[in-house]
């Protein structure tokens, strides 16, 4: 039973099957045709043994249980058939799992995703370990698709159609074990150290099959579905445009129709699925930000780095709330500014931030312990990383950098998260000035993934090795780039930011700005997202770029931060802001499609500088920096892979018409 690459299947003195999955090559346990071709083997040879008391599949391997299907075996399907033939071989062994006439066991310990859970859906029972890793979820939708593997009617035949749906498929996210058996994704959660002897009291005592509730049921009655999906379509379009996203809305739509019932509605889910994947481009850039988010990951890699104590300088809005993420995160922190008083505001954001994210007393004091006020500076001596964070002001940063090259520990990372000085400059007063690293964190930290990690020419390799060590140990996405004036992900967005202004010189509205590149597919407009950043940063780094560059800044802008007006922070920007939102009024249609092109070609074009400059490695990384730090719309893979789709000469063509009509900004750049 055992001459299987990736399984590996014994029997214990009680007759009980262990089915352990180990796939070969990877360090984690992923579903591809290979996997799924022994496990049906493995089945048929199951079904035939007379003596088996049960089934009881596990992971094999140190982390987790089943991270879904192959992801990588599926971007390289080039063609639908090939797409849809995985998906029924998949419904096919699982509904081979489902038919056995022995009881068979899910043992859950670490992430449980997408195929994973699909996997155990198809089983008698599911139990799971309490461990803080131990999260379940259907995370398909983030990639432009959903679940194929029958969860689509299993899980709503499991817990009803309106959980199944608003709480776990439409959303993609996991949810902890404990909540998971709360809403019956499994049927019990349990330390550890009492995970196989839940896993065999099921198999032994085969109790009743878990069933929804009578309400939850109620939901998949025919009657029902129709308001509900109504319902759900309404909360959905106020996240996510369906020509943008189709995913959501086909997973209600299969819902409605098909009720997760019979078997009609598996052949259902593999129609739509394959409706995704061959029409439009979402499903196909969705899952190339899924892969780039794992090569942005790959960078950490190459350094065993391992910080216990941050420091970090300047309790302003970005100091204090990465000083705040890096505690969140469970690591030690001390955050100086030069009093008590102006360190406060940033500790009483960070208790905001933790009630928010972590809900339970007990972790919000334990976070809060971790974050120390420190006027003085004592923490700079002790810390593993130390990061300065005050305003853009050279000769404050340099006078800054003299002093903590002095006491800072010799292998401590010496860290600036300035948004725009090249690290040259900034390190020239330094006796060693390889030990100076960019870790530039987007604001808002809590929300944005990526952080650019920024070598000069002197930087030492270890150190930006390091460097992209600690940024993956804090769970963001380290992006290494060169140190040129604004980097990658400023230098981009700034003529993207200054277009807009330039619009609403021209008399054109904020909400007609917004809605047009919203209905491009960007997740906030310029001009909130100008406001968001604040129009006095803007300013600094748009001033900093067009000394280095050219171009002219905005008087719009100048003399909107000499009247103070700053955007959100200060409630008055662009938008008038209540209770931190925008006040917005309905935007002029129809809309000219002239103001998406020039916002977007003006980041096009210096994203292709960018390149042709080497300030970041290759395209696929410029991508990965737009999507993930600024939000460059997801779904059309990034400004480099948008400019690929549209096609050289349509490119050249309207670069050429935007040029005539709006002046040099628009010259095409000679590397596209």
């Amino acid at each position: 039973m055992n001459n299987y690459k990736h399984w590996d299947l014994k029997r214990d003195s009680d007759n009980i099957l262990w089915l352990g999955l180990d796939r070969k090559d990877t360090s984690v346990n992923s579903i591809n045709e290979e996997v799924l071709d022994e496990l049906n083997s493995l089945l048929h040879e199951i079904s035939q043994d007379k003596n088996a008391l049960g089934l009881i599949i596990y992971s094999a391997k140190e982390k987790g249980f089943i991270a879904g299907a192959d992801v990588n075996a599926f971007s390289k399907f080039e063609t639908p058939a090939q797409a849809v033939d995985f998906l029924r071989k998949g419904q096919a062994v699982f509904a081979r799992l489902q038919d056995l006439k022995i009881p068979s066991v899910a043992m859950i310990d670490g992430f449980c995703m997408g195929g994973g859970y699909e996997l155990a859906l198809a089983c008698t029972y599911r139990v799971a370990s309490d461990e803080k890793d131990t999260r379940i979820g259907l995370p398909e939708v983030m990639l432009g698709i959903h679940p194929g593997w029958g969860g689509s009617v299993r899980l709503p035949q499991l817990i009803g159609g309106f959980n199944a749906l608003s709480q776990i498929i439409l959303t993609g996210s996991a949810v902890h074990a404990v909540k998971a058996k709360s809403i019956g994704m499994i049927d019990d959660v349990v330390p550890i150290r009492q995970l196989k002897r839940a896993a065999i009291y099921f198999i032994k005592s085969k109790p009743p099959k878990h069933k929804p509730s009578f309400i939850q049921g109620l939901t998949n009655s025919s009657w029902m579905r129709k308001p509900i999906a109504a319902l759900m379509r309404h909360n959905v379009a106020k996240r996510v445009r369906r020509e943008h996203y189709p995913a959501p809305y086909a997973i209600i739509d299969l819902w409605e129709k098909e009720g997760g019932m019979g078997d009609r509605a598996y052949l259902k889910e593999i129609d739509s699925v394959e409706h995704l994947v061959s029409t439009g481009i979402t499903s196909k850039n969705l899952i190339r930000a899924f892969s780039l988010r794992e090569r942005l990951k790959g960078f950490a890699k190459g350094s065993d780095f391992n910080a216990t104590h941050v420091h970090v300088i300047g309790a302003g809005v970005m100091g204090g709330d990465i000083a705040a993420w890096c505690a969140l995160r469970g690591l030690r922190v001390t955050l100086q500014d030069q009093t008590y008083a102006q360190i406060a505001p940033a500790i009483g954001r960070a208790h905001t931030l933790y009630k928010k994210k972590l809900r339970k007393p007990r972790l919000i004091q334990a976070a809060m312990d971790n974050l120390i006020p420190d006027p003085e500076g004592h923490g700079i001596a002790r810390a593993d990383v130390i990061i300065e964070a005050v305003f853009e002001n050279l000769v404050v940063k340099q006078e800054i950098m003299k002093k903590v090259e002095k006491l800072a520990k010799k292998d401590a990372i010496i860290a600036t998260n300035t948004s725009s000085i090249p690290l040259d400059e900034m390190s020239s007063v330094m006796n060693n000035p390889n030990r100076l690293v960019g870790i530039h964190f987007f604001n808002p930290v809590a929300k944005m993934d990526l952080v650019e990690v920024v070598s000069s020419a002197k930087t030492s390799k270890t150190v930006e090795l390091d460097s992209c060590a600690f940024v993956n140990q804090i769970g963001k996405l380290p992006l290494p780039v060169k140190s040129s004036p604004g980097f990658l992900v400023n230098r981009v967005l700034m003529p993207y930011l200054m277009e807009c202004v330039q619009l609403l010189d021209e008399g054109y509205s904020a909400e007609t700005i917004d809605e047009a590149a919203l209905s491009f597919g960007m997740f906030m407009g310029p001009v909130e997202l100008a406001d968001t950043v604040g129009l006095d940063v803007g300013l600094a780094v748009a001033e900093n770029l067009t000394g280095h560059f050219g171009g002219a800044v905005p008087q719009k802008l100048r003399d909107m931060v000499k009247e103070g007006k700053l955007g959100r922070k200060t409630g008055q920007g662009f938008y008038q802001y209540k209770n931190g939102k925008p006040v917005k009024k309905q935007a002029s249609t129809p809309i000219n499609p002239h103001i998406a092109d020039r916002l977007i070609l003006r980041m096009v074009n210096e994203s292709a500088a960018c390149l042709r400059e080497g300030v970041v490695a290759d395209a696929d990384l410029l991508d990965a920096g737009m999507i993930f730090a600024t939000g460059f719309a997801p779904f059309r893979g990034g400004p480099m892979n948008y400019a690929k789709d549209f096609g050289t000469n349509n490119l050249e063509n309207l670069f050429k018409t935007l040029e005539s009509k709006y002046g040099e900004r628009f010259k095409v750049d000679e590397s596209l």
